[in-house]
């Protein structure tokens, strides 16, 4: 079946993993997997870096952790969800690290020591302003004193996470680095020391340099996108992905046809309408219909009328397009680009979102 095609630009990637490692000098770098590789594929993604074996992979669920490693991808991997006892077993014998952030979790790794005389790698995660996921500050010292009486437990690393490293005003980012600093501070009281210490996501690496630590984990910057609009993109970033879908009908039609679901789109003139076949089930971002155009052979052309849940309709003038030629509707490819984060920006939406919405028919090709 002839349907959407997610390209993925190998050299992009590399090249961003290069530029990133160029600004975090010799410290290590987390690259966040999850979600599919942010909509790329996290095989695909795994496969291109395998030369890498220093990136350490962060997943969020044990299935992410098993899909790697089953396709022989043999780097360090984090799960970031909270840990399940079901699953400790195959961290241990698969060599994922698992987090704890509740005192829960760490009564539960001590209980699975007792049984099996052995544990799964540990990180330990500190809320310290995302109320998510994560010990407070006021459990710290019951937290370092549980690690220190029980040193069969093999922490080794220390993390949080930032709400608002990529927004315009880092203020509150600057006061979790405070607390999460003085987190740190307090487990030497217990000659507690971590081989991983990490809390810059994408927006820190970019806009508060001061929490680069002797690990940085990223996400979004490595796929080459912009974590948000207000942080400034001063690293070489190209986008990894680029989306496409093949047109499949091209009529010509009459001025006052009306296009699609509602009619609320009607030609003003004698026109082609091109039928690309993708649609919201496949990802397209169904709001950039009403201002939106894409990508074919270097110029833009509107998209004409509601996008369907397989399909949708593009006005391309007096220009008469190949049946089985490409439109691109975000990324960049030959002489089309349209970036990711202005159609993010023109439908209220994250870049986040967008990508991690590729599914359906869509098909991954590796360039």
């Amino acid at each position: 079946m002839i349907g959407p095609t997610a390209y993925i630009h190998s050299n992009r990637l590399t090249q961003n993993i290069t530029a990133i490692k160029n600004q975090i000098g010799n410290r290590k770098l987390m690259l966040v997997i999850k979600a599919n590789g942010y909509g790329h594929g996290a095989i695909n993604i795994a496969k291109i870096l395998i030369g890498y074996e220093d990136i350490i992979y962060c997943v969020f669920s044990i299935e992410e952790a098993d899909l790697l490693r089953n396709n022989g991808i043999n780097n360090q991997i984090l799960i970031l969800s909270r840990l399940n006892i079901d699953w400790l077993h195959k961290a241990y014998e698969n060599d994922y690290w698992v987090n704890a952030c509740h005192f829960d979790d760490l009564k539960t790794l001590q209980e699975f020591y007792y049984k099996y005389d052995a544990c799964p790698k540990i990180h330990l995660e500190f809320d310290t302003g995302m109320t998510r996921l994560g010990f407070s500050q006021s459990e710290a010292n019951k937290v370092f004193k549980f690690i220190s009486e029980n040193n069969f437990l093999l922490v080794e690393g220390i993390y949080s996470h930032f709400a608002t490293a990529d927004e315009g005003d880092i203020s509150f980012a600057d006061h979790q680095l405070k607390l999460f600093n003085f987190i740190i501070s307090l487990s030497r009281n217990f000659n507690l020391s971590f081989k991983y210490i990490h809390c810059s996501n994408s927006g820190a690496l970019l806009n508060l340099p001061t929490s680069y630590f002797n690990t940085i984990r990223v996400g979004m910057l490595a796929y080459g996108i912009a974590p948000s609009s207000e942080v400034s993109m001063y690293i070489e970033l190209k986008p990894v992905l680029s989306f496409c879908g093949p047109i499949v009908n091209v009529r010509r039609v009459q001025p006052l046809t009306p296009i699609s679901y509602g009619s609320t789109y009607e030609t003003k003139n004698s026109t082609n309408i091109g039928v690309i076949q993708m649609g919201f089930a496949d990802g397209f971002p169904r709001p950039w219909y009403q201002n939106g155009y894409v990508s074919y052979e270097g110029n833009h052309y509107k998209i004409a009328g509601r996008a369907c849940m397989d399909q949708f309709m593009v006005d391309f003038g007096n220009t008469e397009p190949d049946i089985g030629d490409e439109v691109l509707v975000f990324g960049k490819k030959n002489n089309d680009e349209i970036p990711l984060e202005i159609i993010a920006d023109k439908i209220k939406t994250t870049t986040y979102v967008l990508l991690t919405s590729i599914h359906g028919r869509t098909k991954f090709v590796i360039l």
